[in-house]
């Protein structure tokens, strides 16, 4: 089971690298975009890793984290939108650096990259805490609710990594114009987390004490 499970990881890993290369640097006209290299390095090489370690540490959590398919209708539609979302930030970004529309200088480049990495360390620390985390929205058995850590600060602190990974993403590649379109990915977050609220205040024994223990979904005194 183990060496399905490495080679089916290997697998997405490599299309992944596959696809989004061709999403860059394909638009950009150019293997010299080096922001582009810049975040392929800093996102797949850290990802490489954190695969490896699941395996021996957690081997279910990566299969969770593989085999995931929404059940729920509306998240389906915000993962397709996303999806879009995604699709046109890096091909706006390669265009963007082809036809040198408005880029930035490399030093907001590396601090984006800075920013970047320490989300990526956060991302880490959340899959550490909670065992249970899965791409999709739903209650797993005997699950219980994780609030020390990252969780006594915000309910969602994968949200609040990967939300931050991925603002950063259009500013590694020096692209403002493809950070304005990544900026709709705020709307389409609130309005999964509404949802997977609803889903685990229904399902989850102590969900809703939590939600009034800690008040902050994603920001800290903020939101």
């Amino acid at each position: 089971m183990k060496s399905n499970l490495f080679i089916q990881s290997l697998a997405k890993f490599f299309l992944g690298v596959v696809l989004m290369g061709a999403l860059i640097f394909l638009p950009a006209g150019s293997l010299h975009y080096w922001q582009g290299w810049l975040l392929m390095g800093i996102l797949f090489v850290p990802m490489f890793i954190a695969g490896l370690v699941m395996m021996v540490k957690n081997p279910e959590l990566l299969r969770k984290r593989l085999n995931a398919k929404e059940q729920e209708k509306e998240q389906k539609t915000v993962v397709a939108l996303s999806g879009l979302l995604f699709l046109a930030a890096f091909v706006v970004a390669g265009l963007n650096w082809r036809f040198q529309w408005a880029v930035l200088p490399n030093w907001a480049v590396w601090v984006a990259a800075g920013i970047f990495i320490v989300c990526y360390l956060l991302y880490a620390e959340v899959l550490r805490e909670n065992t249970y985390l899965s791409r999709t929205i739903e209650v797993q058995e005997h699950q219980k609710v994780v609030d020390t850590g990252l969780y006594g600060v915000v309910r969602h602190p994968m949200y609040m990594a990967t939300t931050l990974l991925f603002l950063m993403m259009p500013l590694v590649l020096a692209s403002p114009v493809s950070f304005a379109i990544m900026l709709l990915y705020l709307p389409l977050i609130a309005k999964r987390i509404r949802n997977e609220e609803a889903v685990l205040e229904q399902g989850l024994e102590g969900y809703r004490e939590y939600k009034q223990r800690v008040k902050y979904k994603v920001i800290p005194f903020i939101w």
